[in-house]
């Protein structure tokens, strides 16, 4: 029976893999390892399984987990030095390309998002998840997904056209 449920779990994983990799990426920038964010949720979602009630969620599934983990360990994180968030960040740039530099600054932005405008911004534009399945996936009207989408793109239009105006180099002026 376990090998069975192996089975099963990996055939429904496999064909989603890299789209909740890109999530687990984008979801987690700077707060720690996206790898251990998939290890974590797969972990618990194989011994969840069972109560997964329709295959055609299980990305949804996958995602939900992966949220809550998220969520649990950043409220379980204490400070532990005087060192900011955004010294911490600027410290994960290590290629000098301007493509890098700007997935930097837009992973910065989506930091000063609320949580359910960056999930819906996550799961719409990397993920690819249509307005009604986000809906699902956040428990909420579809006007309001659509709503958190249009917020949290403004939001990050003023943030990333502020940061470009008044940033020269690591300096604030």
């Amino acid at each position: 029976m376990k090998r069975g449920k192996q089975q099963k779990f990996l055939a429904l994983y496999e064909p989603v893999h890299d789209r909740f990799e890109r999530f687990c990426r984008a979801r987690v920038y700077g707060e720690m390892e996206y790898g251990d964010l998939m290890n974590e949720t797969l972990l618990v979602a194989y011994e969840k399984f069972d109560k997964l009630k329709s295959t055609e969620s299980f990305l949804s599934f996958l995602f939900g987990i992966s949220v809550r983990l998220l969520a649990n360990s950043n409220r379980k994180k204490k400070p532990e030095t005087g060192i900011s968030q955004s010294v911490l960040m600027n410290a994960h740039v290590t290629d000098d390309t301007e493509q890098a530099a700007e997935v930097h600054l837009l992973h910065q932005a989506l930091t000063h998002l609320p949580n359910t405008q960056r999930e819906a911004i996550l799961l719409f534009e990397i993920a690819g998840f249509s307005v009604r399945d986000i809906a699902k996936m956040q428990e909420a009207s579809e006007d309001a997904v659509r709503q958190r989408l249009r917020r949290g793109r403004m939001r990050l239009t003023q943030i990333l056209t502020f940061e470009s105006k008044y940033k020269v180099g690591e300096k604030e002026i």
